[in-house]
């Protein structure tokens, strides 16, 4: 057996504030501009193509999931005006940049008949399979950039920080996804041990990339791949955390489908509702509930028109709504600006991977964990 290592996770650590900061407002002296590092997971009871807009609106990434057809997309993107289902899809909508399309194997393979044609320029494709460390992603990620260098790739997941200086070192992606088996819909660790805790596995990661960024090897004008931490996120610390130890995006699912605008159905005491009548009870202060479902659940992989079902490595449950999406939003600019100006950050750059980090007792955890 190999030595065992320590790591930590989120509740393992705190950000220690700066000696001193040169910041007197966390509005005025503090920039922090739209796209936020956030991504939506490509799950469909969090994001679809209808409610697409509410997302972007409020300054949050894109990854859609295999449900969302990328072909079904282009008939719409193509069609006149008025046969458009969403009013997102139009060819003027300066969003389209912000948003990836999830792909597994079997749809890489039938759109690498055709060269990769059906997509349009410059459009970000997420190679989504559960585990990145396959060398085969690598293969497909290094031939869609020779048919369409202007095609941005995001896979994962991965739980090995050399994983990610293997993918760096081939020049091929752009974005890759870090965690197994972490996030609230799945099951994966909990089932077959693998795994890597999430705060730790970022740092490590974060600083695999700094030394790859000091080597003289780097390809002129290549960037390292960003760091985007998926899966587990239960709180803003979780996330502020995440980027404090040097992740440059954080992908957000179950905390997402519990805002009132998620892709996911609306059940009030277990009768589904309608959008509309969803809203106006969750202003009366109801107990509206949400479905949510990972993406590895039988039931989600007939959503993706799979015949054949594999184990399932995730989970099936209602949760209650407990905010619109722009007030959380609002509330996570504001806790993070307030975490920037703790370590007299003023930009995300300058907050991302540069903090002291301390690791601390479960008696100093419970002691503020109100």
């Amino acid at each position: 057996m190999r030595g065992i290592k320590e790591t930590f996770d989120f509740d393992d650590i705190l950000v220690v504030p700066t000696i001193k900061t040169h910041i007197q407002s966390r509005y005025r002296d503090i920039e922090l501009s739209k796209p936020l590092p956030l991504f939506t997971a490509p799950m469909d009871t969090v994001v679809d193509l209808e409610n697409i807009g509410e997302f972007l609106n409020n300054g949050i990434n894109i990854t859609l999931p295999r449900t969302v057809n990328y072909k079904k997309f282009r008939e719409q993107y193509d069609a006149k005006p008025k046969r458009r289902k969403s009013p997102w899809i139009n060819k003027q909508n300066p969003y389209y940049q912000n948003t990836f399309f999830s792909v597994g194997f079997e749809e890489l393979d039938e759109y690498y008949r055709d060269n990769f044609k059906i997509f349009l320029e410059n459009s970000n494709i997420l190679i989504d399979v559960a585990n990145g460390h396959m060398k085969r992603i690598m293969d497909y990620a290094k031939e869609i950039k020779r048919l369409r260098p202007d095609i941005t790739i995001m896979v994962g997941n991965i739980a090995n920080p050399k994983t990610y200086t293997w993918y760096a070192d081939s020049g091929c992606v752009d974005y890759i996804r870090v965690g197994i088996g972490n996030g609230n819909g799945c099951l994966t660790t909990k089932q077959s041990g693998i795994g890597h805790p999430m705060a730790s596995l970022i740092h490590e990661i974060y600083n695999e990339k700094v030394r790859l960024s000091k080597l003289k090897r780097r390809r002129k004008g290549s960037n390292l791949p960003a760091i985007v931490a998926d899966g587990g996120m239960k709180d803003y610390s979780d996330i502020i955390k995440s980027l404090a130890l040097g992740a440059d995006y954080v992908m957000v699912g179950s905390i997402f489908n519990k805002a009132l605008e998620s892709a996911a159905p609306n059940y009030l005491w277990g009768i589904r509702i309608n959008k509309r009548l969803a809203r106006y009870l969750f202003g009366k202060n109801m107990p509206i509930k949400k479905h949510f479902r990972g993406m590895s659940t039988k039931e989600a992989q007939k959503a993706m028109g799979k015949t054949t079902f594999k184990t399932s490595e995730g989970v099936v449950r209602f949760r209650k709504v407990e905010y619109y999406l722009s007030g959380w939003v609002e509330n996570f600019e504001h806790y993070l600006r307030n975490a920037m100006s703790y370590n007299n950050a003023k930009t995300l750059e300058e907050f991302k991977g540069n903090n002291e980090i301390c690791k601390i007792s479960k008696n100093a955890y419970d002691r503020f964990n109100k």
